[in-house]
């Protein structure tokens, strides 16, 4: 009857019923609980089914439910709007509704490319993207993507992009300079560069060096390369700052956000844009216009549970606990690989996130990866929510999560590596 996603229609496997959640718990009908150490994909930052969320969404339910956004305006969405633009620290001016990751997305390249268009540069319209990348499975984000299971049947009718491979560190001399060339030679003809900033997430957990990343956005600047930063994942708090950018020290143009936004209670994603950005579409030109739109754009009760799941990182000091989380991972991986080490290589933590690469020797490593879906399946059996990306093993739960419910995942971690056969 569903069509579940990311789901083999050819499996005979049953997809677990839940019928409720709380705190970093979810439980099936039998009542057995499970630690949800992946946030509902990446969404939960709260734990579920916060008090503070479910009051907001209540009171707002009780004066307005929905009003389109086009021609009308509500006090939610000034709200949420201003509460980013001020945690940007003034670097950008506006906010554009959307309600998921991909759409905050196809925001940002459409935004890129008219604002050329509008400033007569029409030539410019070819994006850089990397190679570990995920941006979403709408066409223009799978466009800006790098090559994989998701956008494969998909490739002819994507637009030309460039691809590269994230720099490692900032004086990786022969990607900067080789980067450099293509900038020279083919700037005229770009419209922007997309990152996903500090961690490349559904590409493998891709760790990047912040020196390198400055370097990247400074050089693309040299050039008048518009940079896009995919904070979808990255953003709101996950790798140890409310924005990732901060940490590179350097601003993009354009920034996208969703999945954490209103705690993965509601569908919600904004994009985040620079005056120099609004001023290209600030015009009487009719053609000059950004004709994009979603029913649900600035929903007042989305817009609601988004505003109270902000104010928690205050209430509640989230990056305090996001920092502590990034400690404890880290001990707690450093133990397993004592015990692992030839199982496991390139542990890795930042903020709220953590993973290992599955050492791989019977098959080649990848979101195929055979044990993926075993290992998977082993953790449900003893009360854990993982879902490895291919070969990579990772967490990212809550950033409230209590301390004895983190070390049971990393108990049950260390069974499953036990049993695992390289």
């Amino acid at each position: 009857m569903i069509w579940h996603p990311f789901t083999s229609q050819g499996s005979s496997d049953l997809p677990l019923r839940i019928v409720k959640a709380e705190r970093e718990f979810i439980y099936d009908e039998l009542g057995k609980p499970y630690i949800d150490a992946i946030s509902s994909w990446w969404t939960v930052i709260h734990g579920h089914n916060h008090p503070a969320i479910r009051q907001a969404i209540y009171e707002q339910l009780e004066k307005l439910d929905h009003v389109m956004l086009a021609g009308f305006t509500h006090n939610p969405a000034e709200e949420l709007a201003a509460n980013l633009l001020n945690r940007s620290a003034g670097k950008f001016s506006h906010v554009f509704f959307s309600d998921n990751g991909s759409t905050a997305v196809e925001v940002m390249l459409k935004l890129a490319r008219q604002y050329w268009v509008n400033l007569g540069q029409k030539e410019r319209r070819r994006f850089i993207r990397f190679d570990a990348a995920y941006h979403g499975d709408t066409f223009g984000a799978m466009s800006v993507a790098g090559p994989s299971l998701f956008n494969a049947p998909f490739s002819e009718l994507l637009f030309e992009t460039t691809t590269f491979a994230y720099p490692q560190r900032a004086d990786d001399e022969e990607f900067f300079i080789g980067f450099a060339k293509y900038l020279e030679e083919e700037g005229n003809s770009l419209a922007g560069v997309i990152v996903e900033p500090l961690i490349a997430a559904a590409g493998g957990m891709v760790f990047q060096d912040t020196r390198a990343l400055k370097r990247l956005v400074e050089l693309c600047r040299s050039y008048e390369v518009l940079v896009l930063f995919d904070e979808v994942f990255s953003g709101l708090g996950r790798t140890g700052t409310f924005f990732a950018f901060e940490q590179v020290g350097s601003n993009p143009d354009l920034l996208a956000l969703s999945k954490g936004l209103t705690g993965g209670v509601l569908p919600l994603a904004v994009t985040l844009i620079t005056p120099k950005i609004h001023a290209a579409f600030v015009s009487e030109l009719p053609e000059h216009t950004f004709y994009h739109g979603h029913t649900m754009t600035g929903n007042p009760v989305g817009c609601a549970a988004a505003l109270a799941s902000l104010r928690l990182f205050e209430s509640e000091n989230r990056l305090e606990q996001v920092k502590s989380l990034e400690r404890k991972m880290r001990e707690l991986w450093n133990s397993i690989a004592m015990q692992h080490a030839t199982k496991i290589t390139d542990v890795r933590c930042r903020g709220a996130v953590s993973a290992a690469n599955l050492v791989s020797v019977r098959e080649k490593a990848g979101y195929a990866f055979s044990w993926s879906r075993r290992l998977r399946t082993e953790a449900l059996k003893q009360g854990v929510v993982l879902r490895p990306l291919g070969n990579v093993l990772y967490v990212a739960p809550p950033y409230n999560i209590e301390a004895q419910n983190l070390d049971r995942v990393f108990e049950v971690i260390d069974c499953l590596l036990t049993n695992y056969e390289p």
